[in-house]
């Protein structure tokens, strides 16, 4: 591991396309690097005026955009930043092209013939990174921000992204790292008028920051909630209408629906957004007794998924009186952690009610909407919890408990009386923790396994 190191110019300069290729009315291509300026005047001409090289920086420009053949390629707009304020930290440029996925491509291939190589996947932010313009906790935001899936999410990431995790841990690492100053003083400058070092004052400082770390990882589990979904089983006998209940909710025929019992025979997985709530959707196989094997196993990874699920949604025929195999499925649902009762096929009369189940019909809709707000009711967003100061991956909160772990080791050394040199080494083994979390410490395998995950042109 080594100290996050000083804002880099790289020698190379690399080019992206950074719209989806789909056709669409605009796509921008991506430039950065020492050489841009250079590389936009190659392929792109004004209708008036300078060059992009004297333009002015943010200031978008129309003008002709010509392909690696020397040949009009599109009439676009081009913009320029220079280093140090970009994205990336270098100078950059942006061509907004008419929304062809082929233009795109042949103006990729005009700025490769200029001088520019492809770009890597997330190799933007890794120099925004690099160049000092984002720690590590914004650019893992940025990806969640692109994945977001829910209005909370996004709203978590975009707060991320603006520093939210950095400037919650800052505080705790000055105050940690002023420990460490304030005994190193005194051990290099004895003759100084320095105040003596006492451990036994900096204690309630330790532990102000081991409370606070322990709020911080307690954010993990909702974070996790927040970003990946809630793992949702849907639970019931055969054909009590399971596979048309997953359908109602995706808005489309994901899942086989037929008369037939047994007709899924394993679980079907899709993913929905019910009431701001991301549910991960197994639909299973009917739960019953059956001397069918294919059938069998289905069953058994029904029950698998219920056992693994932090909600059940237990779906019982509300046209037909319960039955034994509708008792086990309520039994199945008591067990799990959060559950809701659905009656389905309200459209029949009723056999039997309860008043806490929620009737639905798939058929026309009926009752979703209950069903959006009871999920709504049953994971609702923690208000006392700002926007961007929960932990969303294994990473972070790995960080922050080990950290956690190394303030508490520190504070049981002062109770036990220990020196404060070993005592000085667990609070260093805080702020290691605490520097990779921020990317104060750089560690190789951490940020290739973080900028790995996003798209090229990003």
């Amino acid at each position: 591991m080594t100290d996050s190191p000083a804002p880099v110019s790289c020698s190379d300069t690399i080019a992206a396309i950074a719209t989806g290729a789909v056709l669409s009315a605009i796509g921008i291509v991506r430039v950065s690097g020492s050489d841009t300026l250079a590389v936009i005047d190659r392929v792109f001409t004004p209708r008036a005026g300078a060059p992009m090289s004297e333009r002015p920086d943010r200031r978008l420009v129309l003008g002709r955009l010509f392909g690696a053949d020397g040949g009009l390629l599109d009439e676009c707009l081009a913009t320029v930043s220079r280093a140090p304020n970009s994205y990336t930290g270098e100078d950059t440029a942006e061509l907004q092209c008419h929304g062809s996925p082929t233009v795109l491509r042949e103006a990729l291939k005009a700025l490769f013939a200029a001088g520019a190589r492809q770009a890597k996947a997330g190799e933007f932010t890794r120099r925004a990174f690099l160049n000092g313009r984002m720690d590590l906790t914004q650019a893992e935001a940025v990806v969640d921000l692109i994945d977001a899936q829910t209005a909370q999410a996004a709203r978590n990431a975009a707060a991320q992204l603006g520093g939210a995790v950095t400037r919650r841990t800052d505080g705790i690492y000055d105050r940690l790292s002023g420990i460490c100053s304030h005994f190193h003083a005194v051990l290099d400058y004895p003759d100084e008028d320095i105040e003596p070092f006492a451990l036994s004052g900096y204690r309630a400082v330790m532990a102000e920051a081991a409370e606070e770390l322990s709020r911080l990882f307690a954010t993990f589990r909702r974070g996790s909630v927040l970003k990946n979904g809630v793992r949702c089983a849907i639970l019931g006998r055969p054909n009590v209408g399971k596979s048309s209940l997953l359908n109602a909710i995706v808005g489309y025929d994901r899942a086989i629906v037929t008369d037939i019992p047994g007709t899924t025979r394993d679980t079907v997985e899709e993913k929905a957004v019910m009431g701001g709530v991301l549910l991960r959707l197994a639909d299973t196989a009917g739960m019953r007794a059956t001397e069918d094997p294919v059938e069998r196993i289905g069953v058994e990874r029904a029950r698998a998924a219920a056992q693994d699920a932090e909600l059940v949604l237990a779906v019982l025929d509300g046209s037909e009186p319960l039955t034994a195999e509708d008792h086990a499925v309520l039994e199945a649902a008591e067990n799990a952690p959060k559950a809701i009762l659905v009656r389905s096929k309200a459209d029949l009369p009723a056999a039997w009610t309860r008043p806490d189940v929620i009737p639905v019909c798939a058929l026309t809709g009926a009752g979703i909407d209950a069903l959006e707000a009871a999920a709504a009711a049953l994971f609702p967003p923690d208000e006392a919890i700002p926007a961007g100061e929960l932990l969303t991956n294994p990473r972070q909160a790995e960080a922050v408990s080990r950290a956690l772990e190394y303030v508490r080791a520190a504070m049981d050394a002062i109770d036990a009386g220990i020196t404060p040199d070993a005592v000085l080494t667990e609070i260093e083994g805080a702020l290691n923790a605490l520097g990779e979390l921020s990317g104060r410490v750089v560690r190789e395998d951490i940020t290739n396994g973080i900028f790995a995950r996003f798209c090229v042109g990003k």
